[in-house]
């Protein structure tokens, strides 16, 4: 139970305990602000407290936005501040302060407003959600009263609820095939107790049931999954509009909307690889560079949010093109639209895994994918090297996280620390991209079980361990983690293809798979203040360097039939450690909750 103390005089007729008792407060009121601190002092340190104005007019969503929201330890609107218990001691001092003072002694005659101007004379960092049409104020006389509530008649808040539940910023095919009806299905779930994380995993079975029926085979089957994927991404709508509707939001909720969307597309594309075969067409290789490409296109979106995301400048020309562009209504639909984020993508796999083929419909990604990962990646270098900006510490421990080094490339850094600081800024990257093409393109040109891919594996663990070897404050230091994710992935996919056994390449998709769980588990950490995986599990796992060395030693030593067991039984060995350290840290860590509000991809 939350606690809402009312201060000051009560005015008669008004609805403010009603609406506080309706957001689950218990309402106690204080006459002043002796009483009321006395009143603060017992509500339990493990409970929100509110403090509200007793004059208080507005919108009941306003006081929701302003008094419920999980995710922030302070929040304030007018007339109204809470704390959440890592707040309370900050709002027990402003409390005390303000007491001690006198309370009659300042321009602002609400107290709760009194106590928000001492904690930001404290520097606390206090939330202040955008109300945009919501009214919350404290009238001064019966007139400004009487203006308030009539402003409070005028604007339906529950419009405007419903309204704020959807993501200000998502592609067009969600903002105009889905949303219009996903917000109401959501409000539907809030008004019979459905909680966001249901709706996840509902999202989640209905994927899983659509790749099941993709791997039929038959056309029915096709039919079946291209509907049940288009269900399933309107379920995976309705989620996050459900907890912005209703505030619902969790560290649990969290992680499970961050994974499951990419576990529902890779599950889907082994579903289309699965019915292709039964219909005597081998497209495996196609799902993995599906898979590798599109995990590869979200690091580059990840390493390049990380590199700029407490820049201290923003100077670039392009960027200010971007924002010219974004000016022309149009122009911003089809900005959004050609990097195929995920509405338009699972679109377009869904009707066309309905009307075509497996194949054809990998081959339409891959392209599509492609041509947006050079569009993005292109202007993100554009902007990288015409912005004038400094890399703080923290940016470069987060690429050097999101690199995933293991043991022989940070033992590599260590060694070469000191020759590192005297290349010029552009090799950085250019380390990492060559390193990797070398062990890629040797893989391709050498037959299988030599051991030329074990050579150019050990050079790349070189020019990875150079790579990382001083902080990543380069211009284009951030494509370093995207090029070392593209050499370990490429790797497995290339040596699985050669290995040309039933089996290897799904073995290899399967390694693929559970390795980028552990990158994309690594990226929600970093962007959830969490601070990266503990140093044991990227040894355990090897490092990325570790892994491409491993599979390389393999293709080496045995057979193609050996070679397909190896890799289940690593990817396997991975999936499970990785797999069982993420749910112990995301169910019991307390790592505060991320949600995406604006990344279509």
């Amino acid at each position: 139970m939350s606690t809402a103390i009312l201060t000051g005089q009560p005015v008669p007729g008004s609805s403010i305990e009603d609406d506080l008792r309706s957001l689950g407060f218990d309402v106690r009121v204080a006459a002043d602000a002796a009483e009321t601190e006395a009143l603060l002092a017992g509500v339990p340190g493990e409970e929100r407290v509110a403090l509200v104005d007793a004059r208080f007019v507005g919108h009941v969503h306003a006081l929701r936005l302003g008094l419920t929201d999980p995710r922030f330890p302070l929040a304030a609107i007018p007339g109204a501040v809470t704390a959440r218990p890592a707040g309370r001691q900050a709002l027990t001092r402003a409390m005390a302060r303000e007491n001690s003072a006198g309370g009659g002694t300042t321009l602002v005659d609400s107290l709760a407003d009194r106590i928000l101007t001492a904690l930001d004379a404290d520097g606390a960092d206090v939330h202040r959600p955008e109300l945009g049409s919501l009214v919350a104020t404290v009238p001064a006389d019966p007139q400004a009263r009487n203006e308030a509530r009539q402003a409070v008649t005028a604007v339906d808040d529950e419009a405007v609820r419903l309204k704020s539940a959807v993501k200000s910023r998502d592609g067009f095919f969600t903002t105009y095939c889905i949303s219009p009806y996903s917000r109401y299905i959501a409000r539907w779930c809030a008004r019979r107790g459905l909680t966001p994380n249901q709706v996840t995993t509902a999202s989640l079975l209905t994927a899983l049931i659509a790749a099941a029926c993709a791997a039929t085979g038959t056309r029915g089957g096709f039919v079946a999954a291209g509907v049940l994927l288009i269900a399933s991404f309107v379920l995976d709508c309705t989620d996050g509009q459900l907890a912005r509707y209703s505030l619902q939001y969790s560290t649990l909720g969290a992680w499970l909307d961050a994974t499951f969307d990419r576990a529902k597309e890779y599950a889907y594309y082994a579903g289309l690889a699965l019915g292709a075969a039964r219909g005597g067409d081998d497209v495996w290789a196609l799902a993995l560079g599906a898979m590798v490409l599109q995990t590869c296109r979200h690091v580059v979106d990840f390493s390049f949010n990380e590199a700029n995301h407490d820049a201290t400048a923003n100077t670039s020309p392009t960027a200010a093109l971007s924002d010219k562009l974004d000016s022309v209504g149009w122009t911003v639909w089809i900005r959004r639209m050609i990097v195929l984020p995920i509405g338009e993508r699972w679109a377009m796999i869904a009707v066309l895994t309905a009307v075509t083929t497996p194949r054809i419909t990998f081959y339409a990604l891959l392209i599509g994918c492609a041509f947006a990962a050079t569009y993005t990646t292109a202007g993100r270098v554009l902007r990288s090297l015409t912005r004038r900006a400094e890399r703080t510490d923290r940016a470069a421990g987060a690429l050097a996280d999101l690199a995933d080094s293991g043991p022989l490339a940070q033992g590599v850094a260590e060694a070469l620390k000191k020759p590192a600081r005297k290349l010029p800024g552009f090799a950085t990257p250019a380390v990492a991209l060559l390193g990797g093409l070398a062990v890629v393109l040797t893989a391709a040109l050498t037959g299988f079980g030599g051991p030329w891919p074990i050579i150019a594996a050990l050079v790349y663990a070189l020019t990875s361990g150079l790579a990382v070897a001083r902080a990543l404050k380069g211009a284009l230091d951030w494509l370093v983690p995207p090029f070392l994710r593209a050499a370990e992935y490429g790797t497995i996919l290339v040596l699985a293809a050669r290995a040309d056994v039933n089996g290897a390449l799904p073995a290899a998709f399967g390694l693929v798979g559970a390795v980028a769980y552990h990158h994309y588990d690594t990226v929600y950490r970093i962007r959830g203040n969490a601070g990266a995986p503990p140093a044991w599990l990227v040894r355990s796992i090897g490092g990325h360097e570790g892994r491409t060395l491993l599979v390389a030693v393999l293709a080496a030593l045995l057979t193609a039939s050996q070679f397909t067991v190896a890799l289940t039984a690593v990817a396997v060995a991975v999936a499970l450690v990785v797999l069982v350290e993420s749910i112990r840290f995301w169910v019991s860590a307390g790592a505060p909750a991320v949600h995406d509000e604006g990344e279509p991809a």
